[in-house]
């Protein structure tokens, strides 16, 4: 992921709108993280209808007040706008702890050639290898909300899980962010079958396992 802006500035959606600067800055912020590219611009109509709804998805899966502990999601606005006004303007709108690339940087023109994107709005999901996860998430964001995105950590096998939803959102979503625990449900259920296996072949495996140790018993 780190490659994908080495050499970039990335800035901060803060009232400073701090720079991220160094290496060392940049692999803090985006290492081990999924990592949403929202092409968008303030001059398109469906971007301003869609924007309500990404800081709502976003907040629920990073903002304290939802979570006890911050999604590995990092949201990235590469500014389509046709001024620096509009790119402004528009940040207002998004997330405060989103990123996104200052108006003169040439790079936010590179980055859309790179990922095809030909329809606004356009979020892009990567996997912290910098490979595309999803070319477009805005229907299924849009469709499923912040449940959407533990099929991105499973799919992108992100390392941390340790995560928690609270209040109502627990209630709705807890089902979905217990599913990490899915391998172990599956192991579970294999030795469910072996020992139902066991004791139609042999009377069950306790038994089976008391047999041997009286076969060996000199008494």
């Amino acid at each position: 992921m780190v490659e994908l802006f080495a050499e970039r500035v990335l800035i901060k959606n803060n009232k400073e709108q701090d720079e991220l600067d160094t290496e060392r800055e940049i692999v803090m912020r985006l290492q081990n993280r999924i990592l949403m590219l929202f092409f968008a611009s303030a001059s398109c109509e469906r971007c301003r209808q869609f924007v309500p709804k990404l800081k709502d998805f976003f907040k629920q899966l990073t903002d304290e007040f939802y979570v006890d502990r911050s999604a590995q999601l990092v949201l990235l606005y590469i500014s389509l706008d046709l001024s620096e006004d509009q790119q402004e303007s528009f940040l207002k709108e998004l997330p405060r702890r989103c990123l996104f690339l200052a108006y003169e940087d040439p790079y936010r023109r590179e980055l859309k050639e790179l990922y095809h994107v030909e329809e606004l709005p356009t979020v892009v999901v990567l996997r912290p290898d910098c490979s595309i996860l999803i070319p477009n998430a805005v229907e299924e964001i849009l469709r499923l909300g912040p449940d959407c995105y533990i099929n991105w950590q499973e799919a992108a096998e992100i390392i941390d899980r340790n995560f928690m939803i609270t209040d109502d959102f627990q209630e709705k979503s807890m089902r979905s962010f217990s599913d990490p625990v899915r391998r172990l449900k599956y192991k579970v259920e294999d030795d469910k079958k072996k020992r139902k296996k066991c004791r139609l072949l042999g009377g069950g495996g306790e038994t089976e396992e008391a047999g041997a140790k009286d076969a060996g018993s000199p008494w």
